[in-house]
């Protein structure tokens, strides 16, 4: 299982650093709407539609909403209009209403257990993730991964975190494996690693050392806190989903990995706050 994961990291790897160097950020688009297609094929699995060809037609018709928004996106010199705040706020507003609703009673809201509410809101909410993702990645190859990395790091520390002291579950009926310990292992490091990145020049500019420009250090520790958090809910609410559909795993695409959902979960609700926080 190891050996597997790691060989999937590297081609992952491969595929994603030639795009990371590129000046023009329309290969890393292009990769992101890609791999984001098929996250909405395993969402509309999720959502209880059992048949691949309607998972796939979900698929496609994301797919084509994704490349008219890369296509305005192209028009506009890769810039959205100030007019986009509100659907960051909107999207971030139905993150936090799914989150507060789903997670303390281990059960999605009754609207949500229907297919087609479920796959529409994975619609918007996986195309705002991805159009969030761009837009970071105009601001710069380094910028973007400031902000993937907090994520990252949470998730490591809370792997180890609970490896070494968890004991109390943190959702027991949702996720057993995740522990009280491992989050607040994963809100130590995230704290040390944002103010490693607002403090050190070398790393900068970056996500964390603009949020302390905006809104100062105290504000930029306290959003680092509510990013990590969010983090740690997406991560629930896909646990919660497949637990609903009888599934490990959201999908067979990267093997030792799970789906593409495995892999971004935790970045879902993260990205549209990001965008938010940029933009107030």
């Amino acid at each position: 299982m190891l050996r597997q994961r790691v060989l999937t990291a590297l081609v992952l790897m491969a595929l994603l650093l030639p795009t990371l160097v590129w000046s023009d950020p329309l290969p890393f688009a292009l990769l992101a709407l890609a791999f984001c297609a098929v996250g909405m094929a395993e969402w509309a699995r999720l959502a209880g539609y059992g048949h691949a060809g309607v998972q796939w037609a979900w698929a496609l018709g994301w797919l084509g909403a994704g490349v008219l928004v890369l296509w305005q996106l192209q028009q506009q010199a890769w810039t959205l209009a100030p007019g986009w705040r509100g659907f960051w706020l909107l999207c971030s507003a139905c993150w936090l209403l799914l989150l507060v609703l789903s997670l303390p009673r281990a059960q999605a809201p009754a609207p949500l257990r229907q297919p087609a509410v479920l796959g529409a809101v994975g619609f918007v909410l996986l195309l705002a993730a991805w159009l969030a993702l761009v837009e970071l990645r105009v601001q710069g190859a380094l910028f973007m991964l400031s902000l993937l990395a907090l994520v990252w790091a949470a998730d490591i520390a809370a792997y180890f975190g609970g490896r070494a002291w968890g004991r109390a579950k943190l959702a027991p009926a949702i996720s057993p494996g995740k522990t009280r310990a491992g989050a607040w292992t994963a809100l130590t490091a995230a704290l040390a690693y944002a103010a490693a990145c607002a403090a050190l020049p070398a790393l900068q500019p970056n996500f964390f050392s603009l949020l302390a420009q905006r809104y100062g250090w105290g504000g930029m520790l306290l959003l680092a806190v509510l990013l990590v958090v969010l983090s740690i809910a997406g991560d629930l609410f896909e646990s919660l989903l497949k637990r609903a559909a009888g599934v490990k795993d959201s999908g067979r695409l990267l093997p030792g990995h799970g789906g593409v959902l495995d892999r971004i979960d935790a970045l879902l609700p993260v990205l549209p706050l990001a965008l938010l926080l940029l933009v107030l």
